[in-house]
């Protein structure tokens, strides 16, 4: 019997899928569920890390089963939400507080306190990161602060902590394996991406105990196996990383200059670099592409926190009822020049900004201007802020970036042809926009089918990335400037 068939586990910030593939990457058959996140405080947000798991068993064995090929699996990939973080009892296996997700903004004055203090240019040094509280990092120690007796604990062994990837793992592997992969790592201002392994310095910093950590393996490498009380038999799992750099896997950017966006929450930019760990002046972050047989890539990456999530705010919050397509239909039917500016900085402001306490505005309203051309420039709003980091790339990597360069989309606003084309209207760049949305799930499912042995390199795995149709710019080059004038203005007037 020929075991050539991947299962994807994709745990993401509003839902978990299973999706299983065959070695050209086509789904075969899916699986997923909601996930609940939960708000105490103003901008907190937290899941509960035991319903995340329950869900990741459910969809695995659901999709398994619906495929009616369960026996032809060979390996399961994992891709998760990445700095999300959980911290657990390494004897009862219950963790000590709710999981704290990447979106969570507790930790902004510790953040404020070490940037003042002047760590901040030795932290992006050692880890590529800036000292935001975004990363995992401060909120490992903020929970080892808050819950009683934690951190006495933690120094004595009784703990351990890791992103979602990692406790998932040690949940399948019913605790033998306690192991994170190198993109992961580089995600919690904890990690040295020179040395590639956890930084000494970096942990006395942030007051967090090496004794929580987990081994640091590579994307493609053996992270045990899922128990047979999950899908029936054992399942080795071989491919690991956090959501964006599966993502840039999945749209096949293995190469020096290729360059993706998902569309999702939020926006995730990467530039691979290849073995150049570029340094920013643009204050975007240098990250972890992967790390294959011991060969370590990197990107150069910018996040925008709201995206799909300004749009689900046009039902939300101004209700405009239909869902994303009616937004859509709204936005399309704006008058032109309008002129109208939505900065959508609901939890502050991402790369290249980095500013926890700007909130969102609108600007340039007229008399005329109503929920159409508000909608339109929501819209839009996610265009100009690739814009910004598309800018800030061809300054920190020119090399990399290249005259042909092109952005390889995904995610859920990139199923909108419309949006897609506005994107490259006013980025100024072709837009190849992927066939299949999932790019993420099929990244972790690449790099395990590397480790299952299905595909001798990345780059033969790669040739699996779906098929693409291209967008060119379609708008005049001064409509385009002056849209990203308005941008530029605007952006100043909503950080406090």
């Amino acid at each position: 019997m020929t075991q050539d068939l991947i299962l994807a586990l994709d745990q993401g910030t509003t839902s978990t899928r299973a999706i299983l593939f065959d070695r050209a990457g086509q789904p075969l058959a899916e699986a997923s569920r909601p996930l609940r996140q939960s708000y105490p405080h103003d901008g907190w947000v937290e899941h509960d890390a035991e319903e995340i798991y329950a869900a990741c068993v459910a969809v695995l064995r659901e999709a398994s089963e619906k495929s009616g090929r369960a026996e032809h699996i060979a390996a399961i990939g994992i891709t998760n939400q990445r700095e999300t973080v959980v911290i657990w009892d390494r004897k009862t296996g219950r963790p000590i507080h709710p999981a704290v997700v990447w979106q969570d903004r507790r930790t902004a004055e510790v953040c404020a306190r070490l940037k003042d203090e002047g760590h901040e240019p030795r932290v992006t040094e050692v880890t590529g990161l800036l000292l935001d509280p975004y990363f995992s990092g401060t909120k490992i120690a903020w929970i080892l602060d808050k819950v009683p007796g934690a951190r006495a604990r933690a120094e004595a062994g009784e703990l351990l902590a890791g992103t979602m990837d990692c406790w998932v793992i040690w949940r399948l592997t019913g605790g033998a394996v306690h192991a994170t992969d190198a993109t992961n790592a580089s995600r919690t201002l904890l990690f040295d991406i020179a040395g590639q392994d956890w930084s000494d310095e970096m942990l006395e910093l942030f007051d967090v105990p090496g004794a929580l950590l987990p081994k640091v393996l590579d994307c493609v490498d053996d992270y045990g196996a899922a128990g047979a009380e999950v899908l029936g038999r054992p399942v080795p799992i071989r491919g690991v990383a956090g959501d964006q750099q599966a993502a840039l896997m999945g749209q096949g950017c293995v190469a020096p200059g290729q360059m993706k966006a998902t569309y999702g929450t939020g926006c995730f930019m990467l530039i691979n670099t290849g073995e150049d760990r570029a340094v920013s002046r643009s204050r975007l972050l240098t990250t972890v592409a992967a790390r294959v047989n011991g060969k370590t890539t990197y990107a150069l990456e910018g996040s925008i926190f709201v995206a799909g999530a300004a749009i689900q705010w046009l039902g939300e919050g101004l209700g405009i009822t239909g869902g994303p397509r009616a937004a859509e239909a709204l936005a399309r039917a704006a008058k032109a020049d309008h002129g109208v500016v939505v900065v959508p900085a609901f939890t502050g402001l991402g790369a290249p900004w980095w500013d926890a306490n700007a909130r969102g505005g609108i600007f340039g309203l007229t008399r005329d201007a109503g929920l159409p051309e508000i909608a339109a420039a929501t819209f839009d709003s996610c265009a100009l802020q690739s814009r910004d980091l598309i800018e800030a790339m061809r300054a920190d990597a020119p090399t990399a970036f290249g005259e042909a360069a092109q952005l390889r989309i995904d995610g859920g606003m990139s199923k909108s042809a419309w949006f897609s084309q506005r994107l490259s209207d006013l980025t100024g760049i072709p837009v190849r926009r992927a066939s299949y949305q999932e790019a993420t799930a099929l990244g972790a499912a690449l790099f395990a089918g590397v480790g299952a042995g299905l595909y001798a390199s990345v780059e033969e795995a790669a040739q699996a990335s779906p098929a693409a149709e291209t967008l060119t710019p379609a708008i005049k080059d001064h409509e385009r400037e002056a849209a990203y004038a308005r941008w530029l203005d605007a952006v100043p007037r909503i950080r406090l």
